[in-house]
């Protein structure tokens, strides 16, 4: 019976994944998970396939994005109460964040690092830009899989940066879900459909930089959905809100 291994938040959309060992999944998902991310003086969402170092920067923040607090890579930490500025709309991935830009000591650091200006936002509702599909759900036995393609093992989950990472699964199990429900913790969820992967998975989680073509390898022996999406793991909504934590058993309903 699979479990969950590992759970995976980002704080601040692109910086370093935090692993809780428990979370609470709403209807509108985990409150903390990317509520804030980064733009530029236009307004451009800033991510990681932009700015690839930004995933050497750790990030926490409490349910009701009250407080940040940045890890620098060189140690520094660096922690402020919000006080949300102008109010900013930014274009995601075909959805529209409502936000107001963060006025403290973060923007200036990250500048260092990366050699640019970038301002941090924060969403104005919990759970960021999602409606749907609030979870997305990976197993070991897919990551075995595909590290299979590249001769080493297998690949690190968090290339992927799923909500929930499972172990003792068979390879691409999770795909058999979709349609039903399961159950995990006190959570239920109902699988909606195949998660289309992006970049992003070529990249090191630990630096950022480009070192594993994860893409090309779905490709190669799990084709293209639709001509176009290459599918590596499911997404969720959420039908029944309720606690995750390590350890908890997935339950599978018809």
């Amino acid at each position: 019976m699979p479990v969950v291994a590992r759970l995976s938040i980002s704080p601040v959309k692109s910086l370093a994944l935090l692993h809780p060992d428990g979370i609470l999944l709403t209807k509108e998902g985990v409150a903390e998970d990317r509520r804030f991310y980064l733009v530029d003086d236009t307004g451009r969402l800033i991510d990681g396939l932009v700015v690839g170092a930004l995933v050497q920067v750790g990030a926490w923040t409490d349910p009701d994005g009250e407080t940040l607090r940045l890890t620098m890579p060189d140690g520094r930490v660096i922690e402020d109460v919000v006080a949300p500025g102008e109010p900013i709309a930014t274009q995601m991935y075909g959805r529209t964040a409502m936000s107001h830009v963060v006025e403290g000591p973060w923007a200036e650091a990250l500048a260092e690092l990366v050699g640019r200006r970038l301002r941090i936002a924060r969403v104005d509702r919990p759970g960021g830009t999602r409606t749907h599909n609030q979870a997305s759900i990976v197993s070991d036995g897919s990551l075995g899989r595909l590290g299979d393609r590249f001769g080493a093992g297998a690949v690190d989950g968090r290339r992927f940066r799923m909500l929930i990472e499972l172990s003792g699964a068979d390879e691409h199990e999770e795909d058999g879900w979709i349609g039903r429900r399961i159950g995990i913790g006190e959570a239920v969820l109902s699988v909606t459909k195949p998660d289309a992967r992006c970049a992003i998975t070529t990249h090191d989680p630990d630096t950022g930089a480009r070192d594993l073509d994860t893409l090309r390898a779905i490709r190669e022996y799990r084709g293209l959905r639709d001509g176009k999406n290459l599918d590596f793991g499911v997404l969720a909504d959420v039908a029944r809100p309720g606690r995750i934590r390590l350890g908890d058993a997935v339950h599978v309903n018809p």
